[in-house]
């Protein structure tokens, strides 16, 4: 077993996440099996709890498990099969740190961070690794080095690498050169600091990947390579992409980045077959064809909150041959405004999962003007609960239907709390969470997408479609198309008299890749561009 560990330095949000995932993109195409680990630094047990205004999304995998969404880039980047074994908070650790000195594990020992925190956490890798049986283990370190929480992450790998002996260990230092516009010139002191404080620690790293908007130039390299104790070739420039992240993998085999690692896990392999990801790029950076969507959320004006419905979007174009503009539209705008104005040239709308009652009613306006207009429609979890409330006001004639997420009170919840939900009190990890059979009906839009009868989804939510109104929907063409295999659950609608309208209560944007686009968003971008242009793709 081979290992690999990502750290960061200067500044947070760098893309450790993203340069990981790349990485592995790299060294799966030359042949050998990989698997993808995150460590963060905060207590919290997991992200569920956060906002996204603190976080990003909350990716979720198919044990139920909610992790930081650069398991998302691990998923989509890569053939991993992630579970909540690959991704571990300082919350959990000593979660189980203390259990243990409870349970009597450490029986007359001081418990300290050193050795039974580092230890836990050294355990965990070693627990992936066998789980996995993969080649190669690539675990990210969230946080920047200096931060007193993410330290104990830091010695513990540096005393794992000592254990695993040379040839078996590979640091790669994720940094920031900055370029100082009023001076003309990239700076490298930032980066020698960086990598001064991880040597204190006792970690060399042996590549340098250095994230930079300018050129680093033959005398940059020279001097991080000498002040910081890299080879020369071992610093790798990682300039922002032009066009799309899934540029990263071909711009770091350029810089011979997975040959470095390579070299230094004392591995011979031949050189990674990139021709089918050039080909996925060639399509998003340059299509036959393009659409618009419009996005309607909550959390508009942060990028991460929607970062796999995006993602989602533009692998559904590449596989059209199709380039996605997506018009960002914030939900509370659409609330005392005509929708007309905002949504009248789109191509399709989506509505993204989401919790709480800001911009639900610019959220409903924006699934009737689909419905009136024949506008494509997908709604993801909170979506589907829109279009539902929404076709029970203005075409039941429910005057007030709700969800009693939003009204407790109301007089017609045609969205309630599920009732496995109605006892539960604590927040974090009590939702119904992960991956979750669905049962299509035979002939209908979703069946026909999905090309086959049941489907795996993964899940988020504590509130479902009421059953109590399921027949008067039905009546009014409103369409089932999917149930759990009980048929006791509501997992998707449809208007089958509507060019394109559906919705699912789940999650299907953590299953898509570039490579593998998911079909419910390939048929919307599909249907989109035909209303745009008028013709099929």
């Amino acid at each position: 077993m081979k290992y690999i560990f990502v750290t960061g330095g200067v500044v947070s949000s760098l893309g450790k996440g993203l340069t990981a995932a790349a990485l592995g993109t790299l060294l799966e195409n030359r042949g050998l099996t990989v698997a993808l680990q995150k460590f963060d630094p905060y207590l919290n047990v997991d992200p569920g709890t956060m906002s996204p205004y603190q976080h990003g999304e909350v990716y979720v995998l198919d044990d139920g498990a909610e992790t930081d969404l650069d398991l998302g880039h691990y998923e989509r980047f890569t053939n991993t099969h992630l579970s909540r074994a690959n991704a571990t908070t300082s919350g959990q650790v000593y979660e189980q740190v203390l259990k243990n000195e409870r349970d009597g594990v450490y029986l007359g020992k001081t418990v300290q961070v050193i050795p039974h925190v580092t230890d836990e956490i050294q355990r965990r890798i070693t627990d992936l690794a066998e789980k996995s049986g993969a080649d190669i283990l690539i675990t990210e370190i969230g946080g920047t080095v200096g931060d007193i929480e993410g330290l104990p992450f830091l010695e513990a790998i540096r005393e794992f690498a000592h254990e695993a002996g040379p040839g078996n260990v590979c640091f790669i230092h994720v940094t920031y050169v900055p370029f100082i516009k009023a001076a003309g010139e990239l700076k490298t002191k930032p980066t020698q600091q960086s990598v001064a404080k991880l040597r204190e620690i006792g970690i060399a790293p042996h590549i340098l990947v250095a994230r930079c908007e300018q050129p680093l130039g033959k005398d940059v390299r020279s001097k991080l390579s000498m002040f910081c104790n890299v080879p020369f070739d071992a610093v790798i420039e990682e300039k922002d992409v032009d066009h799309t992240i899934y540029e990263v993998p071909l711009m770091l085999q350029r810089e011979r980045m997975d040959d470095l690692v390579c070299r230094t896990l004392q591995l011979t392999l031949p050189p990674a077959n990139m021709a089918h990801w050039q080909d996925i790029i060639r399509k998003m950076i340059a299509p036959q064809h393009r659409v618009r969507i419009g996005v309607v959320g909550k959390y508009i004006e942060l990028q991460d909150a929607y970062k796999s419905v995006y993602e989602s979007l533009k692998h559904a174009g590449a596989a059209n041959d199709c380039g996605v503009q997506i018009e960002q539209i914030e939900a509370e705008q659409l609330e005392n405004d005509d929708p007309t104005k905002k949504l009248k040239e789109l191509g399709g709308i989506l509505v993204p999962g989401g919790f709480g009652d800001r911009g639900i009613e610019g959220k409903i306006k924006a699934a009737r003007f689909a419905r009136e207009k024949g506008v494509p429609y997908l709604g993801l979890c909170l979506g589907m609960q829109i279009a539902t409330i929404e076709f029970a006001r203005n075409v039941l004639g429910l005057q007030g239907a709700n969800s009693t997420e939003f009204d407790l009170h109301t007089v017609h919840p045609v969205i309630h709390l599920q009732e496995t939900q109605r006892h539960v009190k604590r927040k974090g990890g009590s939702m119904r969470l992960g991956s979750q059979e669905c049962l299509l009906e035979p002939g209908s839009l979703a069946h026909r997408l999905y090309g086959k009868p049941s489907v795996m989804e993964r899940h988020r939510h504590r509130y479902e479609f009421n059953n109590e109104y399921r027949e008067q929907f039905e009546k009014a063409g409103f369409v089932i198309s999917g149930t759990t295999p009980d048929d006791q659950l509501v997992e998707m609608i449809e208007i089958p008299s509507h060019p394109f309208f559906i919705a699912t209560q789940s999650h299907p944007e953590f299953l898509s890749k570039p490579n593998r686009p998911h079909p419910l968003f390939a048929g919307f971008i599909r249907a989109a561009h035909e209303r745009m242009h008028h013709k099929p793709i």
